[in-house]
């Protein structure tokens, strides 16, 4: 019988990642099952009543994927019912969503981004001349998604056009920079006894076309995944370095994965950093860290861990 504090593993939510979500969440449950947890699997299809639902558990261990789950409004919740749980607070959680504030938060940093410009539908006429000023291709992605969702590589400006209006339609805003043809290199970053530490990285490779988009990322066989990254070690220490430096930037707690795109000239250019990363079978964070002797069960144990330990202190007696 397990024993100790009950632990919700809160997963699902309404966003375009759901499903990852989904499978991300009972990934970690069997993980803490297997450790002896008392564990609960919420998959939540609302946010109606989440306080509710959450009410009894000592702790959470949230893996809710983009939207309320990712953007600080669900670990706000949690810190306004002192519930401790997995992952960044409200405000790193909030700027690691934000395409447009956190790439101001690393160029004020001096960490390389491609150049980029943003498009609101009260201002979509300058996205045409900022597109000519830096030229084609373009990569075009919403201000806050993740997993790739709604991201189109624009060849020139008729598809600029085509994917822009489609962008602004659903979300109302967009990101578009200058494509870097080069190499997807991925930094992920625990913290263990107090540090930040760089995992091993990862290169993916998509079989088909330039983009590791949705299709790459969550079908199997889609893409070629070598960890560690083949770079020279003075490189490989250069990007774990960023990595680091951009999840302390951004406040991060626990975990985060940051991705960059190598330029063929050597240069690691800073994409996004996701204060949630997957944690499903086919995740890249769950592969760095094996590639660093942690196993996946010890993982998300120790992630817990770290959660429980945000637990206030009891009260003295008399």
């Amino acid at each position: 019988m397990n024993t100790g504090p009950r632990i919700a593993v809160l997963c699902g939510g309404t966003s375009a990642e759901r499903e990852i979500s989904l499978l991300s969440g009972r990934r970690i449950h069997a993980a803490l099952v297997a450790k002896g947890w008392d564990a609960e699997l919420i998959e939540i299809e609302t946010y109606d009543g989440l306080p509710q639902r959450l009410a009894s558990f000592a702790a959470v261990f949230n893996i809710l994927h983009g939207g309320a789950g990712e953007d600080g409004t669900v670990q706000l919740l949690l810190d306004l019912m002192g519930k401790p749980y997995v992952g960044s607070g409200p405000l790193a959680s909030a700027l690691g969503m934000d395409k447009v504030e956190s790439r101001r938060a690393f160029q004020g940093k001096g960490l390389p981004v491609p150049d980029w410009f943003h498009v609101t539908g009260e201002h979509r006429e300058g996205g045409a001349s900022q597109a000519a000023e830096l030229g084609y291709p373009l990569i075009v992605k919403p201000r806050r998604e993740g997993s790739s969702v709604g991201v189109h590589l624009a060849r020139n400006s008729a598809e600029l056009e085509q994917v822009g209006k489609e962008l602004l339609s659903r979300y109302g805003e967009f990101l578009a920079e200058r494509f870097i043809p080069g190499r997807d290199i991925t930094a992920s970053v625990v913290e263990r006894d107090g540090e930040a530490e760089a995992l091993p990285l990862v290169e993916v490779k998509p079989r088909k076309g330039d983009l590791f988009d949705w299709t790459a990322k969550y079908t199997p066989g889609e893409c070629i995944v070598s960890c560690p990254a083949e770079l020279p070690p003075q490189l490989t220490a250069r990007i774990q370095e960023m990595a680091v430096q951009a999840h302390i930037l951004l406040g991060c707690r626990d975990l985060s994965r940051t991705d960059f795109r190598l330029a063929r000239d050597g240069t690691p250019y800073l994409l996004e950093l996701n204060t949630l990363p997957g944690m499903t079978e086919m995740s890249l964070f769950p592969r760095a860290a094996r590639e660093a002797g942690l196993p996946y069960d010890d993982l998300i144990d120790g992630l817990l861990r770290r959660a429980l330990a945000r637990l206030p202190a009891p009260a003295p007696l008399g």
